[in-house]
C-alpha cells in the first residue's frame, strides 16, 4: 500500500489546540445566546402562571439558567455534529457544579450569589474535563465531526 493511499483511508486527525479553543469559545457563546434568548421566556411563563417569584430562588434560577446554557449549547454541538455522548457528557458539566454547591448552599454554608457565581466558574473545569476526556473530538476541525456521523448512520 503507497503512502498516498494510506492516507487517504486515515481520517485525518488533528491535535490542534487552536481547534480545542475554538470548540471551547463557541460553545461559551452558544450558552451565553440561550441564556440571552431563553431567560426572558421563563419570565413570561411564570409571570403568566402567576409565579413570577420563584425565580427569585438562587437554586430553581440557577436550574433555570444550567438549562438555558445547556439547551443553547446542546444546539450548537449537534449543528456542528458532535454525537449524543458528547452532548451528554458536556450537558451535565453544565449542571454538576451547581448540585455540588447546593448541599453548602442549602446548609446555610454559602450564600446565593456564592453559590450562583462558583457554579458558573466550576462549569470552565468542568467543561474543559469533558474536552480532554474526548480531546481527539474536540481538537479536530467541525468537519471531521460531520464525517463521522455520516459513517455511524450508515452502519
Amino acid at each position: 500500500m503507497t503512502g498516498q493511499s494510506y492516507a487517504a483511508l486515515t481520517p485525518i486527525r488533528s491535535t490542534s489546540w487552536r481547534h480545542f479553543l475554538r470548540h471551547f469559545a463557541e460553545m461559551v457563546a452558544a450558552m451565553i445566546v440561550g441564556m440571552a434568548v431563553l431567560a426572558p421566556v421563563w419570565v413570561g411563563m411564570f409571570a403568566l402562571l402567576g409565579h413570577s417569584s420563584l425565580l427569585e430562588h438562587a437554586d430553581l434560577h440557577a436550574l433555570v439558567m444550567a438549562t438555558d446554557m445547556t439547551i443553547g449549547m446542546s444546539l450548537w454541538m449537534r449543528h456542528r455534529g458532535h454525537g449524543r455522548a458528547s452532548i451528554g457528557e458536556m450537558a451535565a458539566a453544565m449542571y454538576l457544579p451547581f448540585l455540588v454547591l447546593f448541599v453548602p448552599y442549602w446548609a446555610g454554608v454559602v450564600s446565593a450569589g456564592t453559590m450562583l457565581t462558583g457554579g458558573h466558574v466550576l462549569m470552565v473545569p468542568c467543561m474543559v474535563g469533558v474536552m480532554l476526556r474526548r480531546r481527539d473530538e474536540y481538537s479536530q476541525h467541525h468537519s471531521q465531526h460531520h464525517h463521522h456521523l455520516s459513517e455511524k448512520a450508515t452502519v
